[in-house]
């Protein structure tokens, strides 16, 4: 019984841990999670994307919304203006990232405050 137990917890914790690689390698890198955040707050063409996200280089930005776009994150739509201007947007199955992102940016902003107060006590 005890055996079947730890099984059973062990098959849980490799599934775990599975799901937790997996996560990562699609939102690997510096500039995945940023991108998803600038564009939970809308749709943004790729110029106005770029200047949310500082220091991405416009190689390495499209790179990147391509990997995005492969994997159902996010829609790239040519609007038929001109010049032509590209928008993208967060895919339905992108904002289920959200509370992700809302919980990556609200313990940030915990650790910088505790950082920041650590520092004044120094």
């Amino acid at each position: 019984m005890q055996k079947d137990k730890e099984d059973r917890s062990q098959d849980a914790c490799a599934h775990h841990h599975l799901a937790i690689r997996d996560t990562m390698e699609l939102l690997s890198g510096k500039w995945k999670i940023r991108i998803i955040g600038s564009l939970s707050f809308g749709p943004k063409r790729f110029m106005e994307l770029k200047g949310y996200i500082d220091g991405i280089a416009a190689k390495m930005l499209s790179k990147e919304l391509q990997d995005l776009e492969t994997n159902g994150l996010v829609n790239r739509t040519v609007l038929q203006t001109k010049p032509i201007t590209v928008e993208y947007k967060l895919t339905p199955y992108g904002y289920s990232l959200q509370p992700v992102i809302d919980a990556i940016s609200d313990w940030g902003m915990q650790h910088r405050n505790k950082m920041i107060a650590h520092l004044k006590k120094a």
